[in-house]
């Protein structure tokens, strides 16, 4: 009887799997530059926003640590006030654009989905739950099991589940279209590629999708979807089919033999491209952890800036109409836990050594990520400088000649632990685990550090002083 019943339960469970499957995202058959989820959209719509500063938050991955130290940096906007055209205004209603990786995309897409809900909820719904201990219960549970037998299902997508169950309701792409609130940015990387995959319609045009039907969740749980620990997300490549046109820059870049500096990065985003374009050869695309490829979120920024300078006629194309600077900020809170190596003859152990070989790869990076845009924002400053010096020399006052050039400054603020000035205060937020579960103390601790932080920056200070009463004009993106 007992071999029976199990034989029993083990046909139910295969012809169960055989109806489990993932969530398939759908075809579209023609882009449609001037619907969906699009920055260029959906920010003009904004009200009460001083449209002459682009102000974008980046949150790097890093699991309920970062999800937690960025939701510290919305609280401090939300408390920091600034004049904006002879209005005060909270400087969070400033910001625009919100990238978020790994832990970072939970804190974006639900400030995105909540607005001003998430400072009442998103504590109790996420951050002060035991979310990784609820998914290991799942993903041992043998009830669950038979969702994974045979099927295309994963792992991530019984994490996606619960996140709706505890964050986003099931809410998706399509209900962020008529929110005030700032664009979100989550990310996911191509495992087969190591490219970058944003979700948000343009990226989606490549693989020619309807990001609107796309939940939120999958979004989180696809940025967040660790190697080994988590399955990748999958999703069905329509590429090639709806009559995707490529952007400007692309013409100007595409030939190696005639293309300027710097353009190399958008070269090799145009290859990227191209591969998501190839749905013959790449039926699906398989997406993990967005920290693999970016964990800061920051390098769509810097590509898109290379991209306006590869190309006049995209720049042309964009037009920044009165803008006068781009504000990034990046918040960055990577871990540095303390080791003994070095004070032993014997190396570290092999698992020891496979993670550190990721780690120090992914920290260097990001590292980089960020001086680059610091380099930037001086060369533009410099340019700038140079051109009014040559209108001068053209017989220009120096009032027309600062006139006669246009004004787009970037500026970028770096928030991370580095800033800590307390040596033993840094350490202890250094050395807190990248994980999905912390206790009330240290999520508290992470939240009023954030804010310590970006109060004893100098270049936060300068952000403030830098909002005046002026009217200006939002950019514009001619099709």
């Amino acid at each position: 009887m007992g071999i029976a019943r199990l034989m029993f339960l083990v046909a139910l469970a295969l012809a169960l799997a055989a109806c489990a499957s993932r969530p398939i995202n759908v075809p579209i058959t023609q882009v449609d530059p001037q619907s969906g989820y699009r920055p260029y959209l959906l920010i003009p719509k904004r009200q009460n926003n001083d449209q002459s500063t682009l102000m974008i938050l980046s949150f790097s991955g890093g699991g309920t640590r970062a999800a937690a130290f960025s939701y510290g940096i919305l609280e401090e906007l939300r408390r920091t006030e600034v004049v904006v055209q002879g209005m005060r205004r909270r400087l969070l209603d400033e910001v625009d654009i919100v990238t978020g990786v790994s832990g970072g995309s939970f804190t974006a897409l639900a400030y995105a989905l909540y607005g001003e809900r998430l400072f009442s909820e998103y504590e109790s719904r996420f951050l002060k739950r035991d979310v990784e201990g609820a998914l290991i219960g799942r993903l041992i549970n043998p009830l669950n099991w038979w969702r994974f037998i045979g099927s295309s299902a994963g792992r991530s997508e019984l994490a996606a589940e619960y996140y709706d169950e505890i964050l986003f309701e099931g809410a998706t792409f399509a209900d962020l279209l008529d929110k005030q609130g700032p664009v979100a940015l989550a990310t996911g990387t191509d495992l087969s590629t190591g490219s970058r995959l944003i979700f948000f319609q343009n990226d989606f045009d490549l693989l020619c999708s309807d990001l609107n039907k796309v939940r939120l969740s999958r979004a989180a749980a696809t940025s967040s979807a660790v190697p080994v620990v988590l399955s990748p997300v999958t999703f069905n490549n329509y590429g090639g089919t709806c009559n995707f046109q490529y952007p400007l820059w692309v013409k100007d870049v595409a030939n190696p033999e005639t293309r300027a500096r710097p353009s190399g990065r958008a070269y090799q985003r145009y290859r990227e491209m191209q591969n998501f374009q190839n749905s013959k050869e790449r039926p699906y695309i398989h997406l993990v952890d967005g920290g693999v490829a970016d964990n800061i979120g920051v390098r769509a920024a810097l590509e898109f800036l290379e991209e306006l300078e590869a190309s006049s006629a995209y720049a042309e194309q964009v037009g920044f109409g009165d803008i006068r600077r781009i504000v990034l900020m990046v918040v960055d809170s990577h871990s540095a836990p303390a080791s003994n190596w070095d004070k032993k003859e014997t190396p570290p152990g092999f698992i020891t050594q496979m993670l550190q070989s990721t780690n120090v790869p992914i920290e260097k990076y990001s590292f980089e990520t960020v001086e680059i845009m610091k380099d930037m924002a001086e060369v533009m400053l410099w340019k700038r400088q140079l051109k009014v010096a040559h209108a001068r020399l053209a017989g220009l006052s120096e009032s027309k000649a600062e006139a006669s050039v246009p004004t787009l400054a970037l500026e970028v603020i770096a928030v991370s632990f580095d800033e800590i000035r307390d040596p033993e205060e840094r350490t202890y937020y250094m050395e807190l685990p990248t994980s999905f579960v912390l206790s009330s103390e240290e999520i508290d601790r992470l939240r009023n550090v954030a804010g310590e932080i970006l109060r004893e920056s100098k270049d936060f200070e300068a952000l403030i002083r830098g909002f005046d009463a002026s009217p200006k004009k939002w950019l514009t993106v001619r099709q």
